[in-house]
Formats: C-alpha cells, structure tokens, sequence
C-alpha cells in the first residue's frame, strides 16, 4: 500500500470523512503539489517555537477535524509578527470550539489567490478545476473544468481558459506565473481523483502565486467519500 493510500485508510477507518488542513497538505504533496511549511504546535510556547524557526511573520490556524471552515469561526490568524503576539492568538484560538491543536505556517507573499481542485461528476468520473481563489471564488466564479485524466496541454488549456486568464502574466511588479509548475499541480489533481476512488473532492484555495511567480496551496481540504 501505498503512502497515500495508507493515508486514506487510516482517516476512514478513524471514522473520519475528510482530510483537514495539515493532513490534506501532506497527502498533496505525495503527488508533487508544493505546499506550504507548516508545523502542528500543542500550545501558546509550541507556537512561538515553531514560528522562530520558520520566520516571521507567520499565520496561525486553529485545527480539528470539525474545523473544515476556519475563518468563518475566527480560527485564522494572519501576519503575525512576534512572540507576544503568537503566545496571545493561540490562546484565543485553543478557545475556539473544536480546536483541537494549532498549526503555525509562514505568510505567504504575493497577491495573486488562484483555486483548484477536483469532484466526482456522476456520469463521466474526476474533473479538475481551475480559476480565481481567495474569498471571492464563489462570487467571482471564474473556474473552468476538464475531465481526469490531464495531459499537460489538456491542463494548459485551463490555464488560457479562466476569464481572467492575464492575472497568469506579469502582475504588478510580480512575475508571470510558472504555467508549467501550476499544469503540473492539475494534473496532479487528475492522478489523485483516477488513482484514489476514495477522494470525493479536493479543495485548493487559495493557491498562492508568489512574487518570483511559483504556486504554492497554502490551505487545502479533502473530503473522502
């Protein structure tokens, strides 16, 4: 059995139908998806000694597998920039009902917020999609979809395919997005929904394009059927 799919089976048979945060991020990166550095800390001091090492600032995020819509219960914090300031945000997101551990990962720069991801259609099997993330994704709703499996042209295609396909092109001092790092990333997607029938969906967003251009899924959700 494979790394993933021991993955897959140690969640379900913990009774659990969904993979969180950290837990998907490993799972993503098994297929080559780069995803952000992230460390789970038990407490406040935890914390703080995760976030010296990985440099500041960094974002905090309360975790549980409860916890699938962190920042509508306040379970983000973003730029923080000191100890201080660490030690007193996690005492107020272990406050959070659910919270089970913290999670400290660096603040992503960039201002580009891309999404991607996957679902099962009932007739024709895994698709991929693709458009713009952030917290608009559902009101912008600029995705674009193909069936699994991708080849790299099916998967740059996509990329031309989004309405607001120039935000992949030099962006405001940034480079142009690495299109063959994010083909990469879809295809990916469409190996994960081909190889593993247990993956009902698989949640992106955002995918961070940073200021030298390369992707990164700095929050992610699998959800197992």
């Amino acid at each position: 059995m494979t790394k993933a799919a021991d993955t897959i089976q140690k969640a379900l048979a913990e009774g659990r139908r969904c993979l969180g945060e950290y837990d998907a991020k490993q799972f993503l990166g098994l297929f080559g998806v780069p995803v952000s550095k992230d460390i789970l800390a038990a407490d406040g001091d935890a914390a703080a000694a995760a976030a010296d090492r990985l440099g500041y600032p960094v974002v905090l995020k309360a975790v549980g597998d409860r916890l699938t819509h962190k920042t509508e219960v306040g379970g983000v914090a973003l730029n923080v920039r000191t100890a201080a300031e660490v030690i007193a945000e996690a005492a107020r997101l272990t406050r959070i009902p659910g919270c089970e551990t913290l999670m400290v990962s660096p603040m992503a720069k960039g201002a580009r917020e891309l999404v991607c991801g996957l679902a099962r259609d009932p007739h024709f099997g895994p698709a991929v999609m693709f458009g713009l993330g952030g917290v608009l994704t559902e009101v912008l709703n600029d995705t674009v979809f193909r069936i699994a499996p991708l080849t790299e042209a099916d998967a740059e295609a996509m990329l031309s395919g989004i309405r607001a396909k120039r935000i992949l092109d030099p962006f405001r001092g940034e480079a142009a997005a690495d299109r063959k790092a994010l083909a990469n990333i879809l295809m990916a997607m469409g190996r994960i929904g081909m190889e593993h029938e247990e993956v009902a969906e698989i949640d992106v967003n955002p995918l961070k394009i940073g200021p030298d251009g390369l992707p990164v899924a700095v929050d992610a959700l699998i959800v197992l059927k």
